[in-house]
């Protein structure tokens, strides 16, 4: 029996690790389609097999600072009950919370930018992927160049049409795909290496210095190109819920890392004796014919794998920020009843393939797109290291000098990155920026507004005992059946409920005032979930606490509350709420611009009932104006 639990154990650590190919290794996995093209195309004229040695050794330790080093060894640390990513380290650091009437810190302005770069990577990840992968076939037939961007366009569209489908019929074979994509490129990779073994020297760190040094001109454009190597190590850390960070690092060291790294030095070493084959670095490593159109479509498909776990990823970040209260509801549609991961947008969904799709339009080749991309990458990357730093001196009380010992070498060589991807702007690095600023805006206006609406509603006061005196007042009529009230606020009496015994001068003979909370966890334990509390003469107050991962059900959750005690009955029960009108023009701390923008989201957010899954036949709305 022992054994058999070993056994079973150990097949468990397979499927983790090999899960954790298919979903967390997809984008940098991608990068040796144009990565080192791009860094040799940067060099200067001249001694061509030192550059290349240089460009070898800036793509290897920037795999080794940014990945080995700063992600997998201390990052990754950061973990919030198991989960990870830009919102773990904002919740973790506990100052997200907004100070009335004074709108949101730097701090966590800063942290929403980043978040908010990561659509920026997520709508030119998939094009530039997919695009580097399907220019193979105009090394196996020149006569495909002009069909390039509408074969991308196909397979980026087929794509996302998929999503609502989910990902769970194709889900098992990402990581067995992924896992031979790697061992391809290595053994590739290892070939030309064993043809030129001397390529080997570009280990030496020193080489990649004194390519920057002796052509400090050329610095910028070597450095831009660099960061390609590293696109995708942000995944690292945001995926770490789903497979956990032991077996991240085990596939990393174990396929991933050897992979990269045998395949990026098979691409020099094949440079250094055929130069003349740079703008097809990549597939040049095969012969020409079916063994380079079968590596085509390999790529092909770990270019639609590292396109899925992104858009995946992207819905999962999604989900967080509404939750947290940093985005407007949207419908969320679940794709797996299994696995409460799986999960689709269809306005995020639509908003990623429009971009994709332009993005392939405009750019129309992975090397002019290449000169866009960098940007949202390294300032995610800025980002996640002084959010670390808050973490570990707000969480961890780490003293200053290990702070500083530690993140300045991040910031260092990201600020490097950072500064040297800025000449991209005008050549598309605005686009990322630009979606990330228009995130940003609305992140940051459906936050202060809706505290704002939050400071409004629940300025009555109504205490406990004066909703008890009201409950049993005589001229009250109570009717049979259940109301549940929606109460933002856990200590206060909802407005809701006031207006209706105001007009209706009735109460129902069962009273629930419902709170749900999100808390700054990633999912909440099934024991710690409900609260429930008697106020008095059929009154009861239910607080009901959820992860940010996770997605309310009143349905399943009113189930809970009548087996906990409360006298419900559900069938009878009717669910009142808000339903906010906003109206500007108020004396709001907030910018003109800020109250109209705040009005058209909140017009055109998801409806409490849908996103809470109410029943449709149990729900009463009541408008309430409210003047910012």
């Amino acid at each position: 029996m022992q054994a058999n639990a070993q056994k079973i154990t150990k097949a468990a650590r397979l499927a983790l690790t090999l899960g954790a190919l298919g979903v967390v290794f997809g984008d940098i996995g991608t990068s040796p389609l144009y990565a080192l093209r791009e860094c040799l195309n940067a060099l200067p004229a001249g001694d061509r097999a030192a550059g290349i040695f240089g460009a070898l050794s800036l793509v290897s330790w920037a795999l080794v600072l940014v990945v080995c080093i700063k992600y997998l060894t201390f990052v990754m640390k950061a973990d919030n009950r198991g989960e990870g990513g830009i919102f773990a380290l904002l919740a973790l650091s506990h100052v997200e919370r907004q100070k009335q009437g004074l709108g949101l810190g730097f701090f966590t302005i800063l942290v929403l930018f980043g978040a908010a770069l990561l659509y920026g990577d997520g709508v030119i990840t998939p094009a530039i992927s997919v695009l580097g992968a399907v220019e193979g076939l105009k090394s196996f037939d020149p006569r495909f160049t002009p069909y390039v961007p509408a074969i991308v366009c196909v397979i980026l569209s087929a794509l996302f049409l998929f999503q609502s489908k989910g990902t769970k019929t194709i889900g098992g074979i990402f990581g067995p795909v992924m896992l031979l994509w790697f061992v391809v490129i290595g053994l590739i990779g290892l070939w030309h290496i064993v043809q030129e073994p001397a390529v080997l020297a570009a280990l030496n760190p020193l080489h990649g210095v004194d390519l920057l040094t002796s052509h400090p001109l050329h610095a910028t454009a070597i450095l831009g190109a660099v960061v390609l190597a590293v696109t995708g190590a942000e995944a690292l850390y945001a995926d770490m819920g789903h497979f956990g960070r032991k077996y991240i690092a085990a596939a990393w060291y174990a396929v991933a890392f050897p992979g990269l790294l045998l395949n990026y030095f098979g691409q020099g070493a094949h440079a250094i004796d055929h130069p003349e084959s740079i703008d097809n670095l990549f597939f040049a490593l095969v012969p020409e014919g079916v063994p380079r159109l079968l590596l085509v479509g390999l790529s092909i498909a770990a270019a639609v794998i590292a396109s899925q776990a992104l858009i995946s990823g992207t819905y999962s970040l999604t989900r967080q920020a509404i939750q947290l209260g940093y985005f407007p509801r949207l419908k969320i549609l679940y794709t797996n009843r299994d696995q409460a991961g799986q999960i689709y947008l269809p306005l995020v969904n639509a908003a990623l393939a429009f971009g994709s799709l332009y993005v392939v339009l405009t750019f129309r080749s992975s090397d002019k797109l290449a000169a866009a991309y960098g940007i949202a990458v390294t300032g995610t990357m800025l980002v996640t290291t002084l959010a670390y730093w808050k973490v570990a001196r707000v969480r961890w009380q780490w003293p200053l000098w290990k702070i500083f010992a530690l993140c300045s070498v991040f910031l260092a060589v990201e600020t490097v990155f950072f500064g040297s991807n800025l000449h991209k702007f005008y050549d598309g690095g605005w686009l990322p920026i630009l979606i990330g600023l228009g995130l940003l805006a609305i992140m940051h206006t459906w936050k202060i507004g809706k505290a704002e609406i939050f400071r409004r509603i629940y300025a009555n006061e109504i205490t406990e005992s004066e909703l008890n005196a009201i409950a049993s007042s005589d001229r009250i009529t109570r009717v049979r059946g259940t109301a549940v009230f929606m109460a933002g606020n856990p200590r206060c009496t909802p407005l809701v409920l006031l207006h209706h015994v105001k007009a209706n001068k009735v109460l129902h003979e069962t009273v629930v005032l419902l709170s749900i909370i999100t808390e700054d966890v990633p999912s909440v334990e099934e024991a710690d979930r409900l609260q429930t509390a008697g106020i008095g003469n059929g009154v009861w107050r239910v607080i009901a606490r959820y992860g940010y991962m996770e997605s309310p059900d009143v349905s399943v959750l009113m189930e809970r509350v009548r087996d906990s005690g409360v006298p419900v009955k559900l069938t009878e029960a009717t669910y009142y709420f808000n339903r906010e009108m906003i109206i500007t023009g108020g004396d709001a701390k907030m910018w003109n611009w800020q109250k109209r923008f705040y009005s058209l989201l909140s017009r055109n957010a998801r409806p409490v009932r849908d996103y809470y899954r109410l029943p449709p036949m149990q729900i009463i709305e009541v408008g309430l104006p409210i003047q910012l």
